[in-house]
């Protein structure tokens, strides 16, 4: 007769995280420290630095859900975006250069911020800017392609989420160029100008 094994136990913090999202939101949640969110079933994300990523935030205006972790932003984006940001970077005319923008979707997962409202998170915790809404899907409020989900209009247009977010990317990477050239020091990539 094989052994029943109590599956492990969360702490108060992280039980109450991965609570907060079944309870408010219906997401799944993974892994105890720190509670994980699956991407690629309701959502997937674009990550990139944060310092791109707010003036993506000021430029687009409309945009889903938006988490900050440390110094990288994450954009909620429509499920099966991860699968097509090659493609559309490539068709937007940024194919062959190294933007500091990456997507995560099947199979892959974010640290689950911590919960609007809540006090006494860790140093470095993700912390939602533009938090779902308790009770709404988020699925239709996703920046969604016409191929990957559009809802008659109501997502913000991933393409134009892209585009910024190439562009963003590019100044940061050349302003932190330009940066190491005035103190004399060689930057860790070299530009790229078309």
């Amino acid at each position: 007769m094989a052994s029943l094994v109590p599956p492990p136990r969360l702490s108060p913090e992280a039980d109450g995280c991965a609570q907060w999202y079944a309870r408010e939101l219906g997401w799944d949640t993974a892994g105890t420290s720190p509670v994980r969110l699956p991407t690629g079933l309701r959502f997937d994300v674009l990550d990139l630095p944060a310092a791109a990523g707010h003036a993506v935030l000021r430029r687009v205006g409309r945009t889903g859900p938006v988490a900050l972790a440390g110094r990288r932003m994450w954009l909620l984006v429509a499920a099966g975006s991860a699968d097509e940001l090659p493609g559309l970077l490539t068709w937007l005319e940024w194919g062959g250069i190294t933007l500091d923008l990456t997507a995560t979707g099947v199979g892959g997962h974010i640290a689950a911020p911590v919960p609007p409202g809540r006090t006494g998170c860790p140093p470095g915790a993700a912390r939602w800017l533009r938090p779902p809404e308790p009770g709404r899907a988020v699925e239709p409020l996703l920046p969604a392609s016409a191929g990957v989900g559009t809802r008659g209009g109501d997502a913000p247009d991933l393409v134009r989420l892209v585009d910024a977010a190439a562009t963003e990317c590019q100044r940061a990477r050349l302003a932190h160029a330009r940066t190491h050239l005035r103190a004399g020091r060689p930057g860790d990539q070299p530009l790229a100008f078309s």
